[in-house]
């Protein structure tokens, strides 16, 4: 912990739940991104050490000064370690898989007019009138998922965009699904990434959520960022820019999809809970509201191939799970980056989801 004295600065702005409390990570990202709180504080600082040298004795001010300049120190510090990025998976799973343009694997679904294709990249876009979604041309029944995404500036609440696996067309009201959602937010908050498995979802608002959502180490923005979902008969793998953030195991047939599953992405309008449970809206002045993907990667085993198909290794050695150096950095992601599990979620009935 820094200290209490940060509390003077920012006593409520930073992103917090009851799930995960903000740590240094989540404070340095804030303090980077707020260049006229930095202004402030630095004004406060001079103002302190002008009034301690012309105003006490220097035995006085040097004890008074030391835990302050020590709080400043901390964020140049914190700050500094932030922008080194995240420890080396050691491992790319991506590398390994080829890309494909947006109509070798893919059509669109609904809102064609919401949507443009350029040299095998997909742009998509809501707007008061619609949003927009596209389909895998074939069904998986296991594999690996990914894209790079591109996300709008400003102001985004109440809006999703989506990368995705499910067969709710095939089981509507008892479908499986897999979800990466970006859900949208206000200029003075980052994006959250959401990340969930559903397993034979009841269809009737009772949906049974495995939430865990995290902030990001850069600005989502700003650059294309590759994310990407690994399903194998074994486990669930989330990854962002080759980093695994979470590790979903297969621990009983009752919390595991196994049924075959097509893979969407989409942008569209969540008002009700996307942001801050619904306490933020879409703002139609702020439209189009814009998504970006491009280099696709489609590649497992299709749900009408040969029994013996086996999807990609998440790790070096082929073999389930992660390397060691792979299980690190996911640590490091969850203990940095992770505001909510669903599995610390005191308001959740955990007679729903054995498994944690």
């Amino acid at each position: 912990m820094v200290g209490p004295s940060i509390a003077l600065f920012i006593p409520t702005v930073l992103p917090h739940s009851p799930i995960h409390k903000p740590n240094l990570q989540n404070l340095s990202i804030f303090w980077s991104k707020s260049p006229n709180l930095q202004l402030s504080i630095q004004s406060f600082f001079v103002s302190l050490l002008v009034v301690c040298c012309f105003s006490m004795p220097s035995h006085f001010c040097v004890p008074f000064m030391a835990p302050i300049f020590s709080v400043l120190l901390a964020f140049l510090i914190i700050s500094s370690g932030n922008a080194q990025g995240p420890p080396s998976p050691g491992y790319s799973p991506s590398s390994r898989v080829s890309s494909v343009d947006f109509d070798q694997g893919f059509r669109n679904l609904w809102g064609p007019q919401h949507q443009r294709i350029d040299q095998g990249s997909l742009t998509v876009w809501l707007d008061k009138s619609s949003g927009s979604g596209f389909k895998s041309l074939r069904s998986y029944q296991s594999g690996y998922f990914g894209a790079a995404i591109k996300l709008q500036p400003g102001y985004t609440a109440g809006v999703i965009t989506s990368f995705y696996l499910s067969n709710n067309e095939e089981h509507p009201g008892y479908h499986d699904e897999i979800d990466i959602e970006f859900l949208g937010t206000t200029p003075d908050k980052p994006y959250t990434l959401q990340t969930n498995v559903y397993i034979r979802g009841t269809g009737d608002g009772n949906l049974i959520g495995r939430e865990m959502r995290f902030h990001l180490w850069f600005d989502p923005t700003q650059d294309y960022h590759n994310y990407a979902i690994l399903w194998t008969p074994s486990e669930i793998l989330f990854f962002v820019d080759d980093v695994p953030i979470r590790r979903y195991a297969r621990k009983s047939e009752a919390t595991f999809p196994t049924r075959p599953m097509w893979v969407y992405g989409s942008i569209w309008d969540a008002s009700s809970w996307a942001t801050e449970n619904g306490r933020y809206k879409a703002d139609y002045s702020y439209q189009p509201f814009i998504g970006r993907y491009t280099n696709f990667k489609l590649t497992g085993c299709n749900a009408d191939g040969p029994t013996s198909c086996r999807p990609p290794s998440a790790s070096p050695s082929g073999s389930d799970g992660l390397s060691e150096q792979q299980a690190s950095a996911m640590n490091w992601a969850q203990r940095n980056y992770l505001v909510y599990d669903y599995c610390h979620d005191p308001k959740r009935d955990h007679t729903q989801t054995p498994e944690c």
